[in-house]
């Protein structure tokens, strides 16, 4: 998904969320099966496989729908799945980074083409965007998990980077080779009282850019289209949005 975004809390205030969801269970569903063919179907011996179920159950995907996926990786499922970042420039010049996992490049790429093109975008090369972007290890927590002051002692002590809050949960940063220490230390502190919504490497932009109106809005579209696309596994933008503007495309 689109990750910690204006764009995203756009998307749940429209009331897509019960569409965005049948797309989450699905990409989370086939990590599982690429993870589990890949690496075997043990969580414990496989780390991608332990983070894609960690992650499912995060976001309350139903053990058997885990369980089928990890199945359907061991019984051949998930054929020849690879990994391919794509980079491009949105309305606005709002830099865009797509991350896909798919068994069939040219139709992947067509659609990703494609819908930057229709879209106000126009498709770079790799490279061309990423440099205005550092990856980060990124740990998001619902609400519940505590306050943000709470939130940020945890964070720091577990060896975060940085931390951000607002009233739709925390997100904790970390760096690239902390993420894996970072997120069982957070557990341990946690135990069974919550669990990560998710744990992932993701593109944080360093600088953000201010984009409003007609922009904004084809801006939203183009992010909107690229994330539903079924070879699409991430979508991270460098847009900055106001608070006025959320409103306004959210149609508050």
């Amino acid at each position: 998904m689109a990750g910690h975004s204006k764009w995203a809390n756009i998307q749940h205030r429209k009331g897509k969320q019960d569409k965005k969801r049948a797309v989450l269970f699905a990409r989370l569903s086939k990590e599982i099966t690429v993870a589990s063919k890949m690496g075997g179907p043990d969580p414990a011996m496989n780390p991608r496989l332990r983070l894609a179920v960690q992650n499912a159950k995060g976001q309350s995907v139903p053990k058997d729908n885990i369980q089928r996926a990890i199945d359907k990786g061991q019984s051949g499922g998930g054929a020849d799945y690879v990994d391919i970042r794509y980079e491009g420039m949105g309305p606005g010049g709002v830099g865009i980074i797509v991350e896909a996992s798919t068994d069939n490049k040219n139709r992947a790429a067509t659609d990703v083409r494609t819908a930057f093109s229709k879209n106000g975008g126009s498709l770079g090369t790799t490279g061309s965007v990423s440099f205005g972007f550092e990856q980060v290890g990124e740990i998001e927590y619902g609400p519940e998990a505590g306050t943000a002051d709470e939130i940020m002692e945890a964070a720091i002590m577990a060896g975060a980077q940085d931390v951000e809050s607002d009233e739709d949960g925390h997100w904790i940063y970390t760096a690239r080779e902390d993420l894996g220490a970072v997120s069982d230390a957070l557990a341990e502190h946690f135990g069974d009282k919550v669990e990560s919504k998710s744990t992932k490497l993701i593109w944080k932009p360093n600088t953000r850019v201010p984009v409003a109106g007609d922009a904004a809005e084809t801006l939203m579209k183009l992010l909107d289209v690229l994330d539903e696309l079924d070879d699409v596994s991430n979508v991270y933008d460098n847009s900055e949005l106001s608070d006025e503007e959320v409103a306004r495309l959210a149609g508050d």
